[in-house]
């Protein structure tokens, strides 16, 4: 069953942008659009997506009041914030109220698809050059440095990437091996150290003095 979406801009130029930019994707389904914060509410409880693209800035009551909306009536739904904003208060307070990623309009087209499948997986999904903003709050105190001894170098500095917001194909054209690799590095790392997803991976990095 494909990835049930629900577009939420009121930009008709972006929603067509967005909609195009999926369409190709077979695990990939666009089921509505909405144009402002009570159409998103609306078609969310009719439409009952997987996942909606929210612009932060919807007229109305705004993608934030919307997020915690939609996070209390309907709480399986996966929100992606969309924004132009690199506010680091938007991203906490998004991610406070239960959205499971925030992504930048100016990067959509290189990552939508990517942040899409990685919030359904269960991941939580942060532009890059926002990472370091929620590790703030979503991590205790740094730890003091401790050698990670079960840890290949390698899969140090694939961790180290991680941490740092890299996605799979960052890190493979910086490391200079493929995607597919890098996948199987993740994957040691998480069994390694009894970690199930990439949030867990970034709080283990800054813990252990790794970034």
């Amino acid at each position: 069953m494909p990835i049930r979406i629900l577009i939420a801009d009121d930009h008709g130029l972006l929603r067509a942008g967005l909609r195009a930019l999926l369409k190709d994707e077979p695990d990939l389904e666009v089921v509505g659009e909405a144009v402002d914060s009570e159409d998103t509410i609306q078609k969310a409880m009719a439409l009952r997506p997987h996942i909606v693209l929210l612009d932060i800035s919807m007229p109305g009551r705004g993608g934030i009041e919307v997020t915690r909306i939609l996070k209390k009536t309907l709480p399986e739904i996966r929100i992606l914030i969309l924004t132009v904003h690199e506010d680091e208060g938007l991203l906490r307070e998004a991610i406070r109220l239960g959205a499971s990623g925030y992504i930048i309009k100016r990067a959509v087209e290189s990552e939508l698809v990517h942040a899409i499948r990685a919030v359904w997986r269960g991941d939580l999904y942060i532009h890059p050059a926002m990472t370091r903003a929620l590790l703030k709050d979503l991590s205790p105190p740094p730890m003091e440095p401790l050698q990670v001894e079960p840890l290949t170098p390698r899969e140090l500095e694939v961790l180290r990437r991680i941490a740092l917001g890299y996605t799979n194909r960052q890190i493979a054209e910086e490391l200079g091996i493929s995607v597919r690799t890098v996948e199987t590095h993740r994957a040691n790392l998480m069994d390694k150290l009894g970690l199930s997803s990439r949030v867990e991976l970034v709080r283990y990095a800054r813990e252990h003095g790794l970034i």
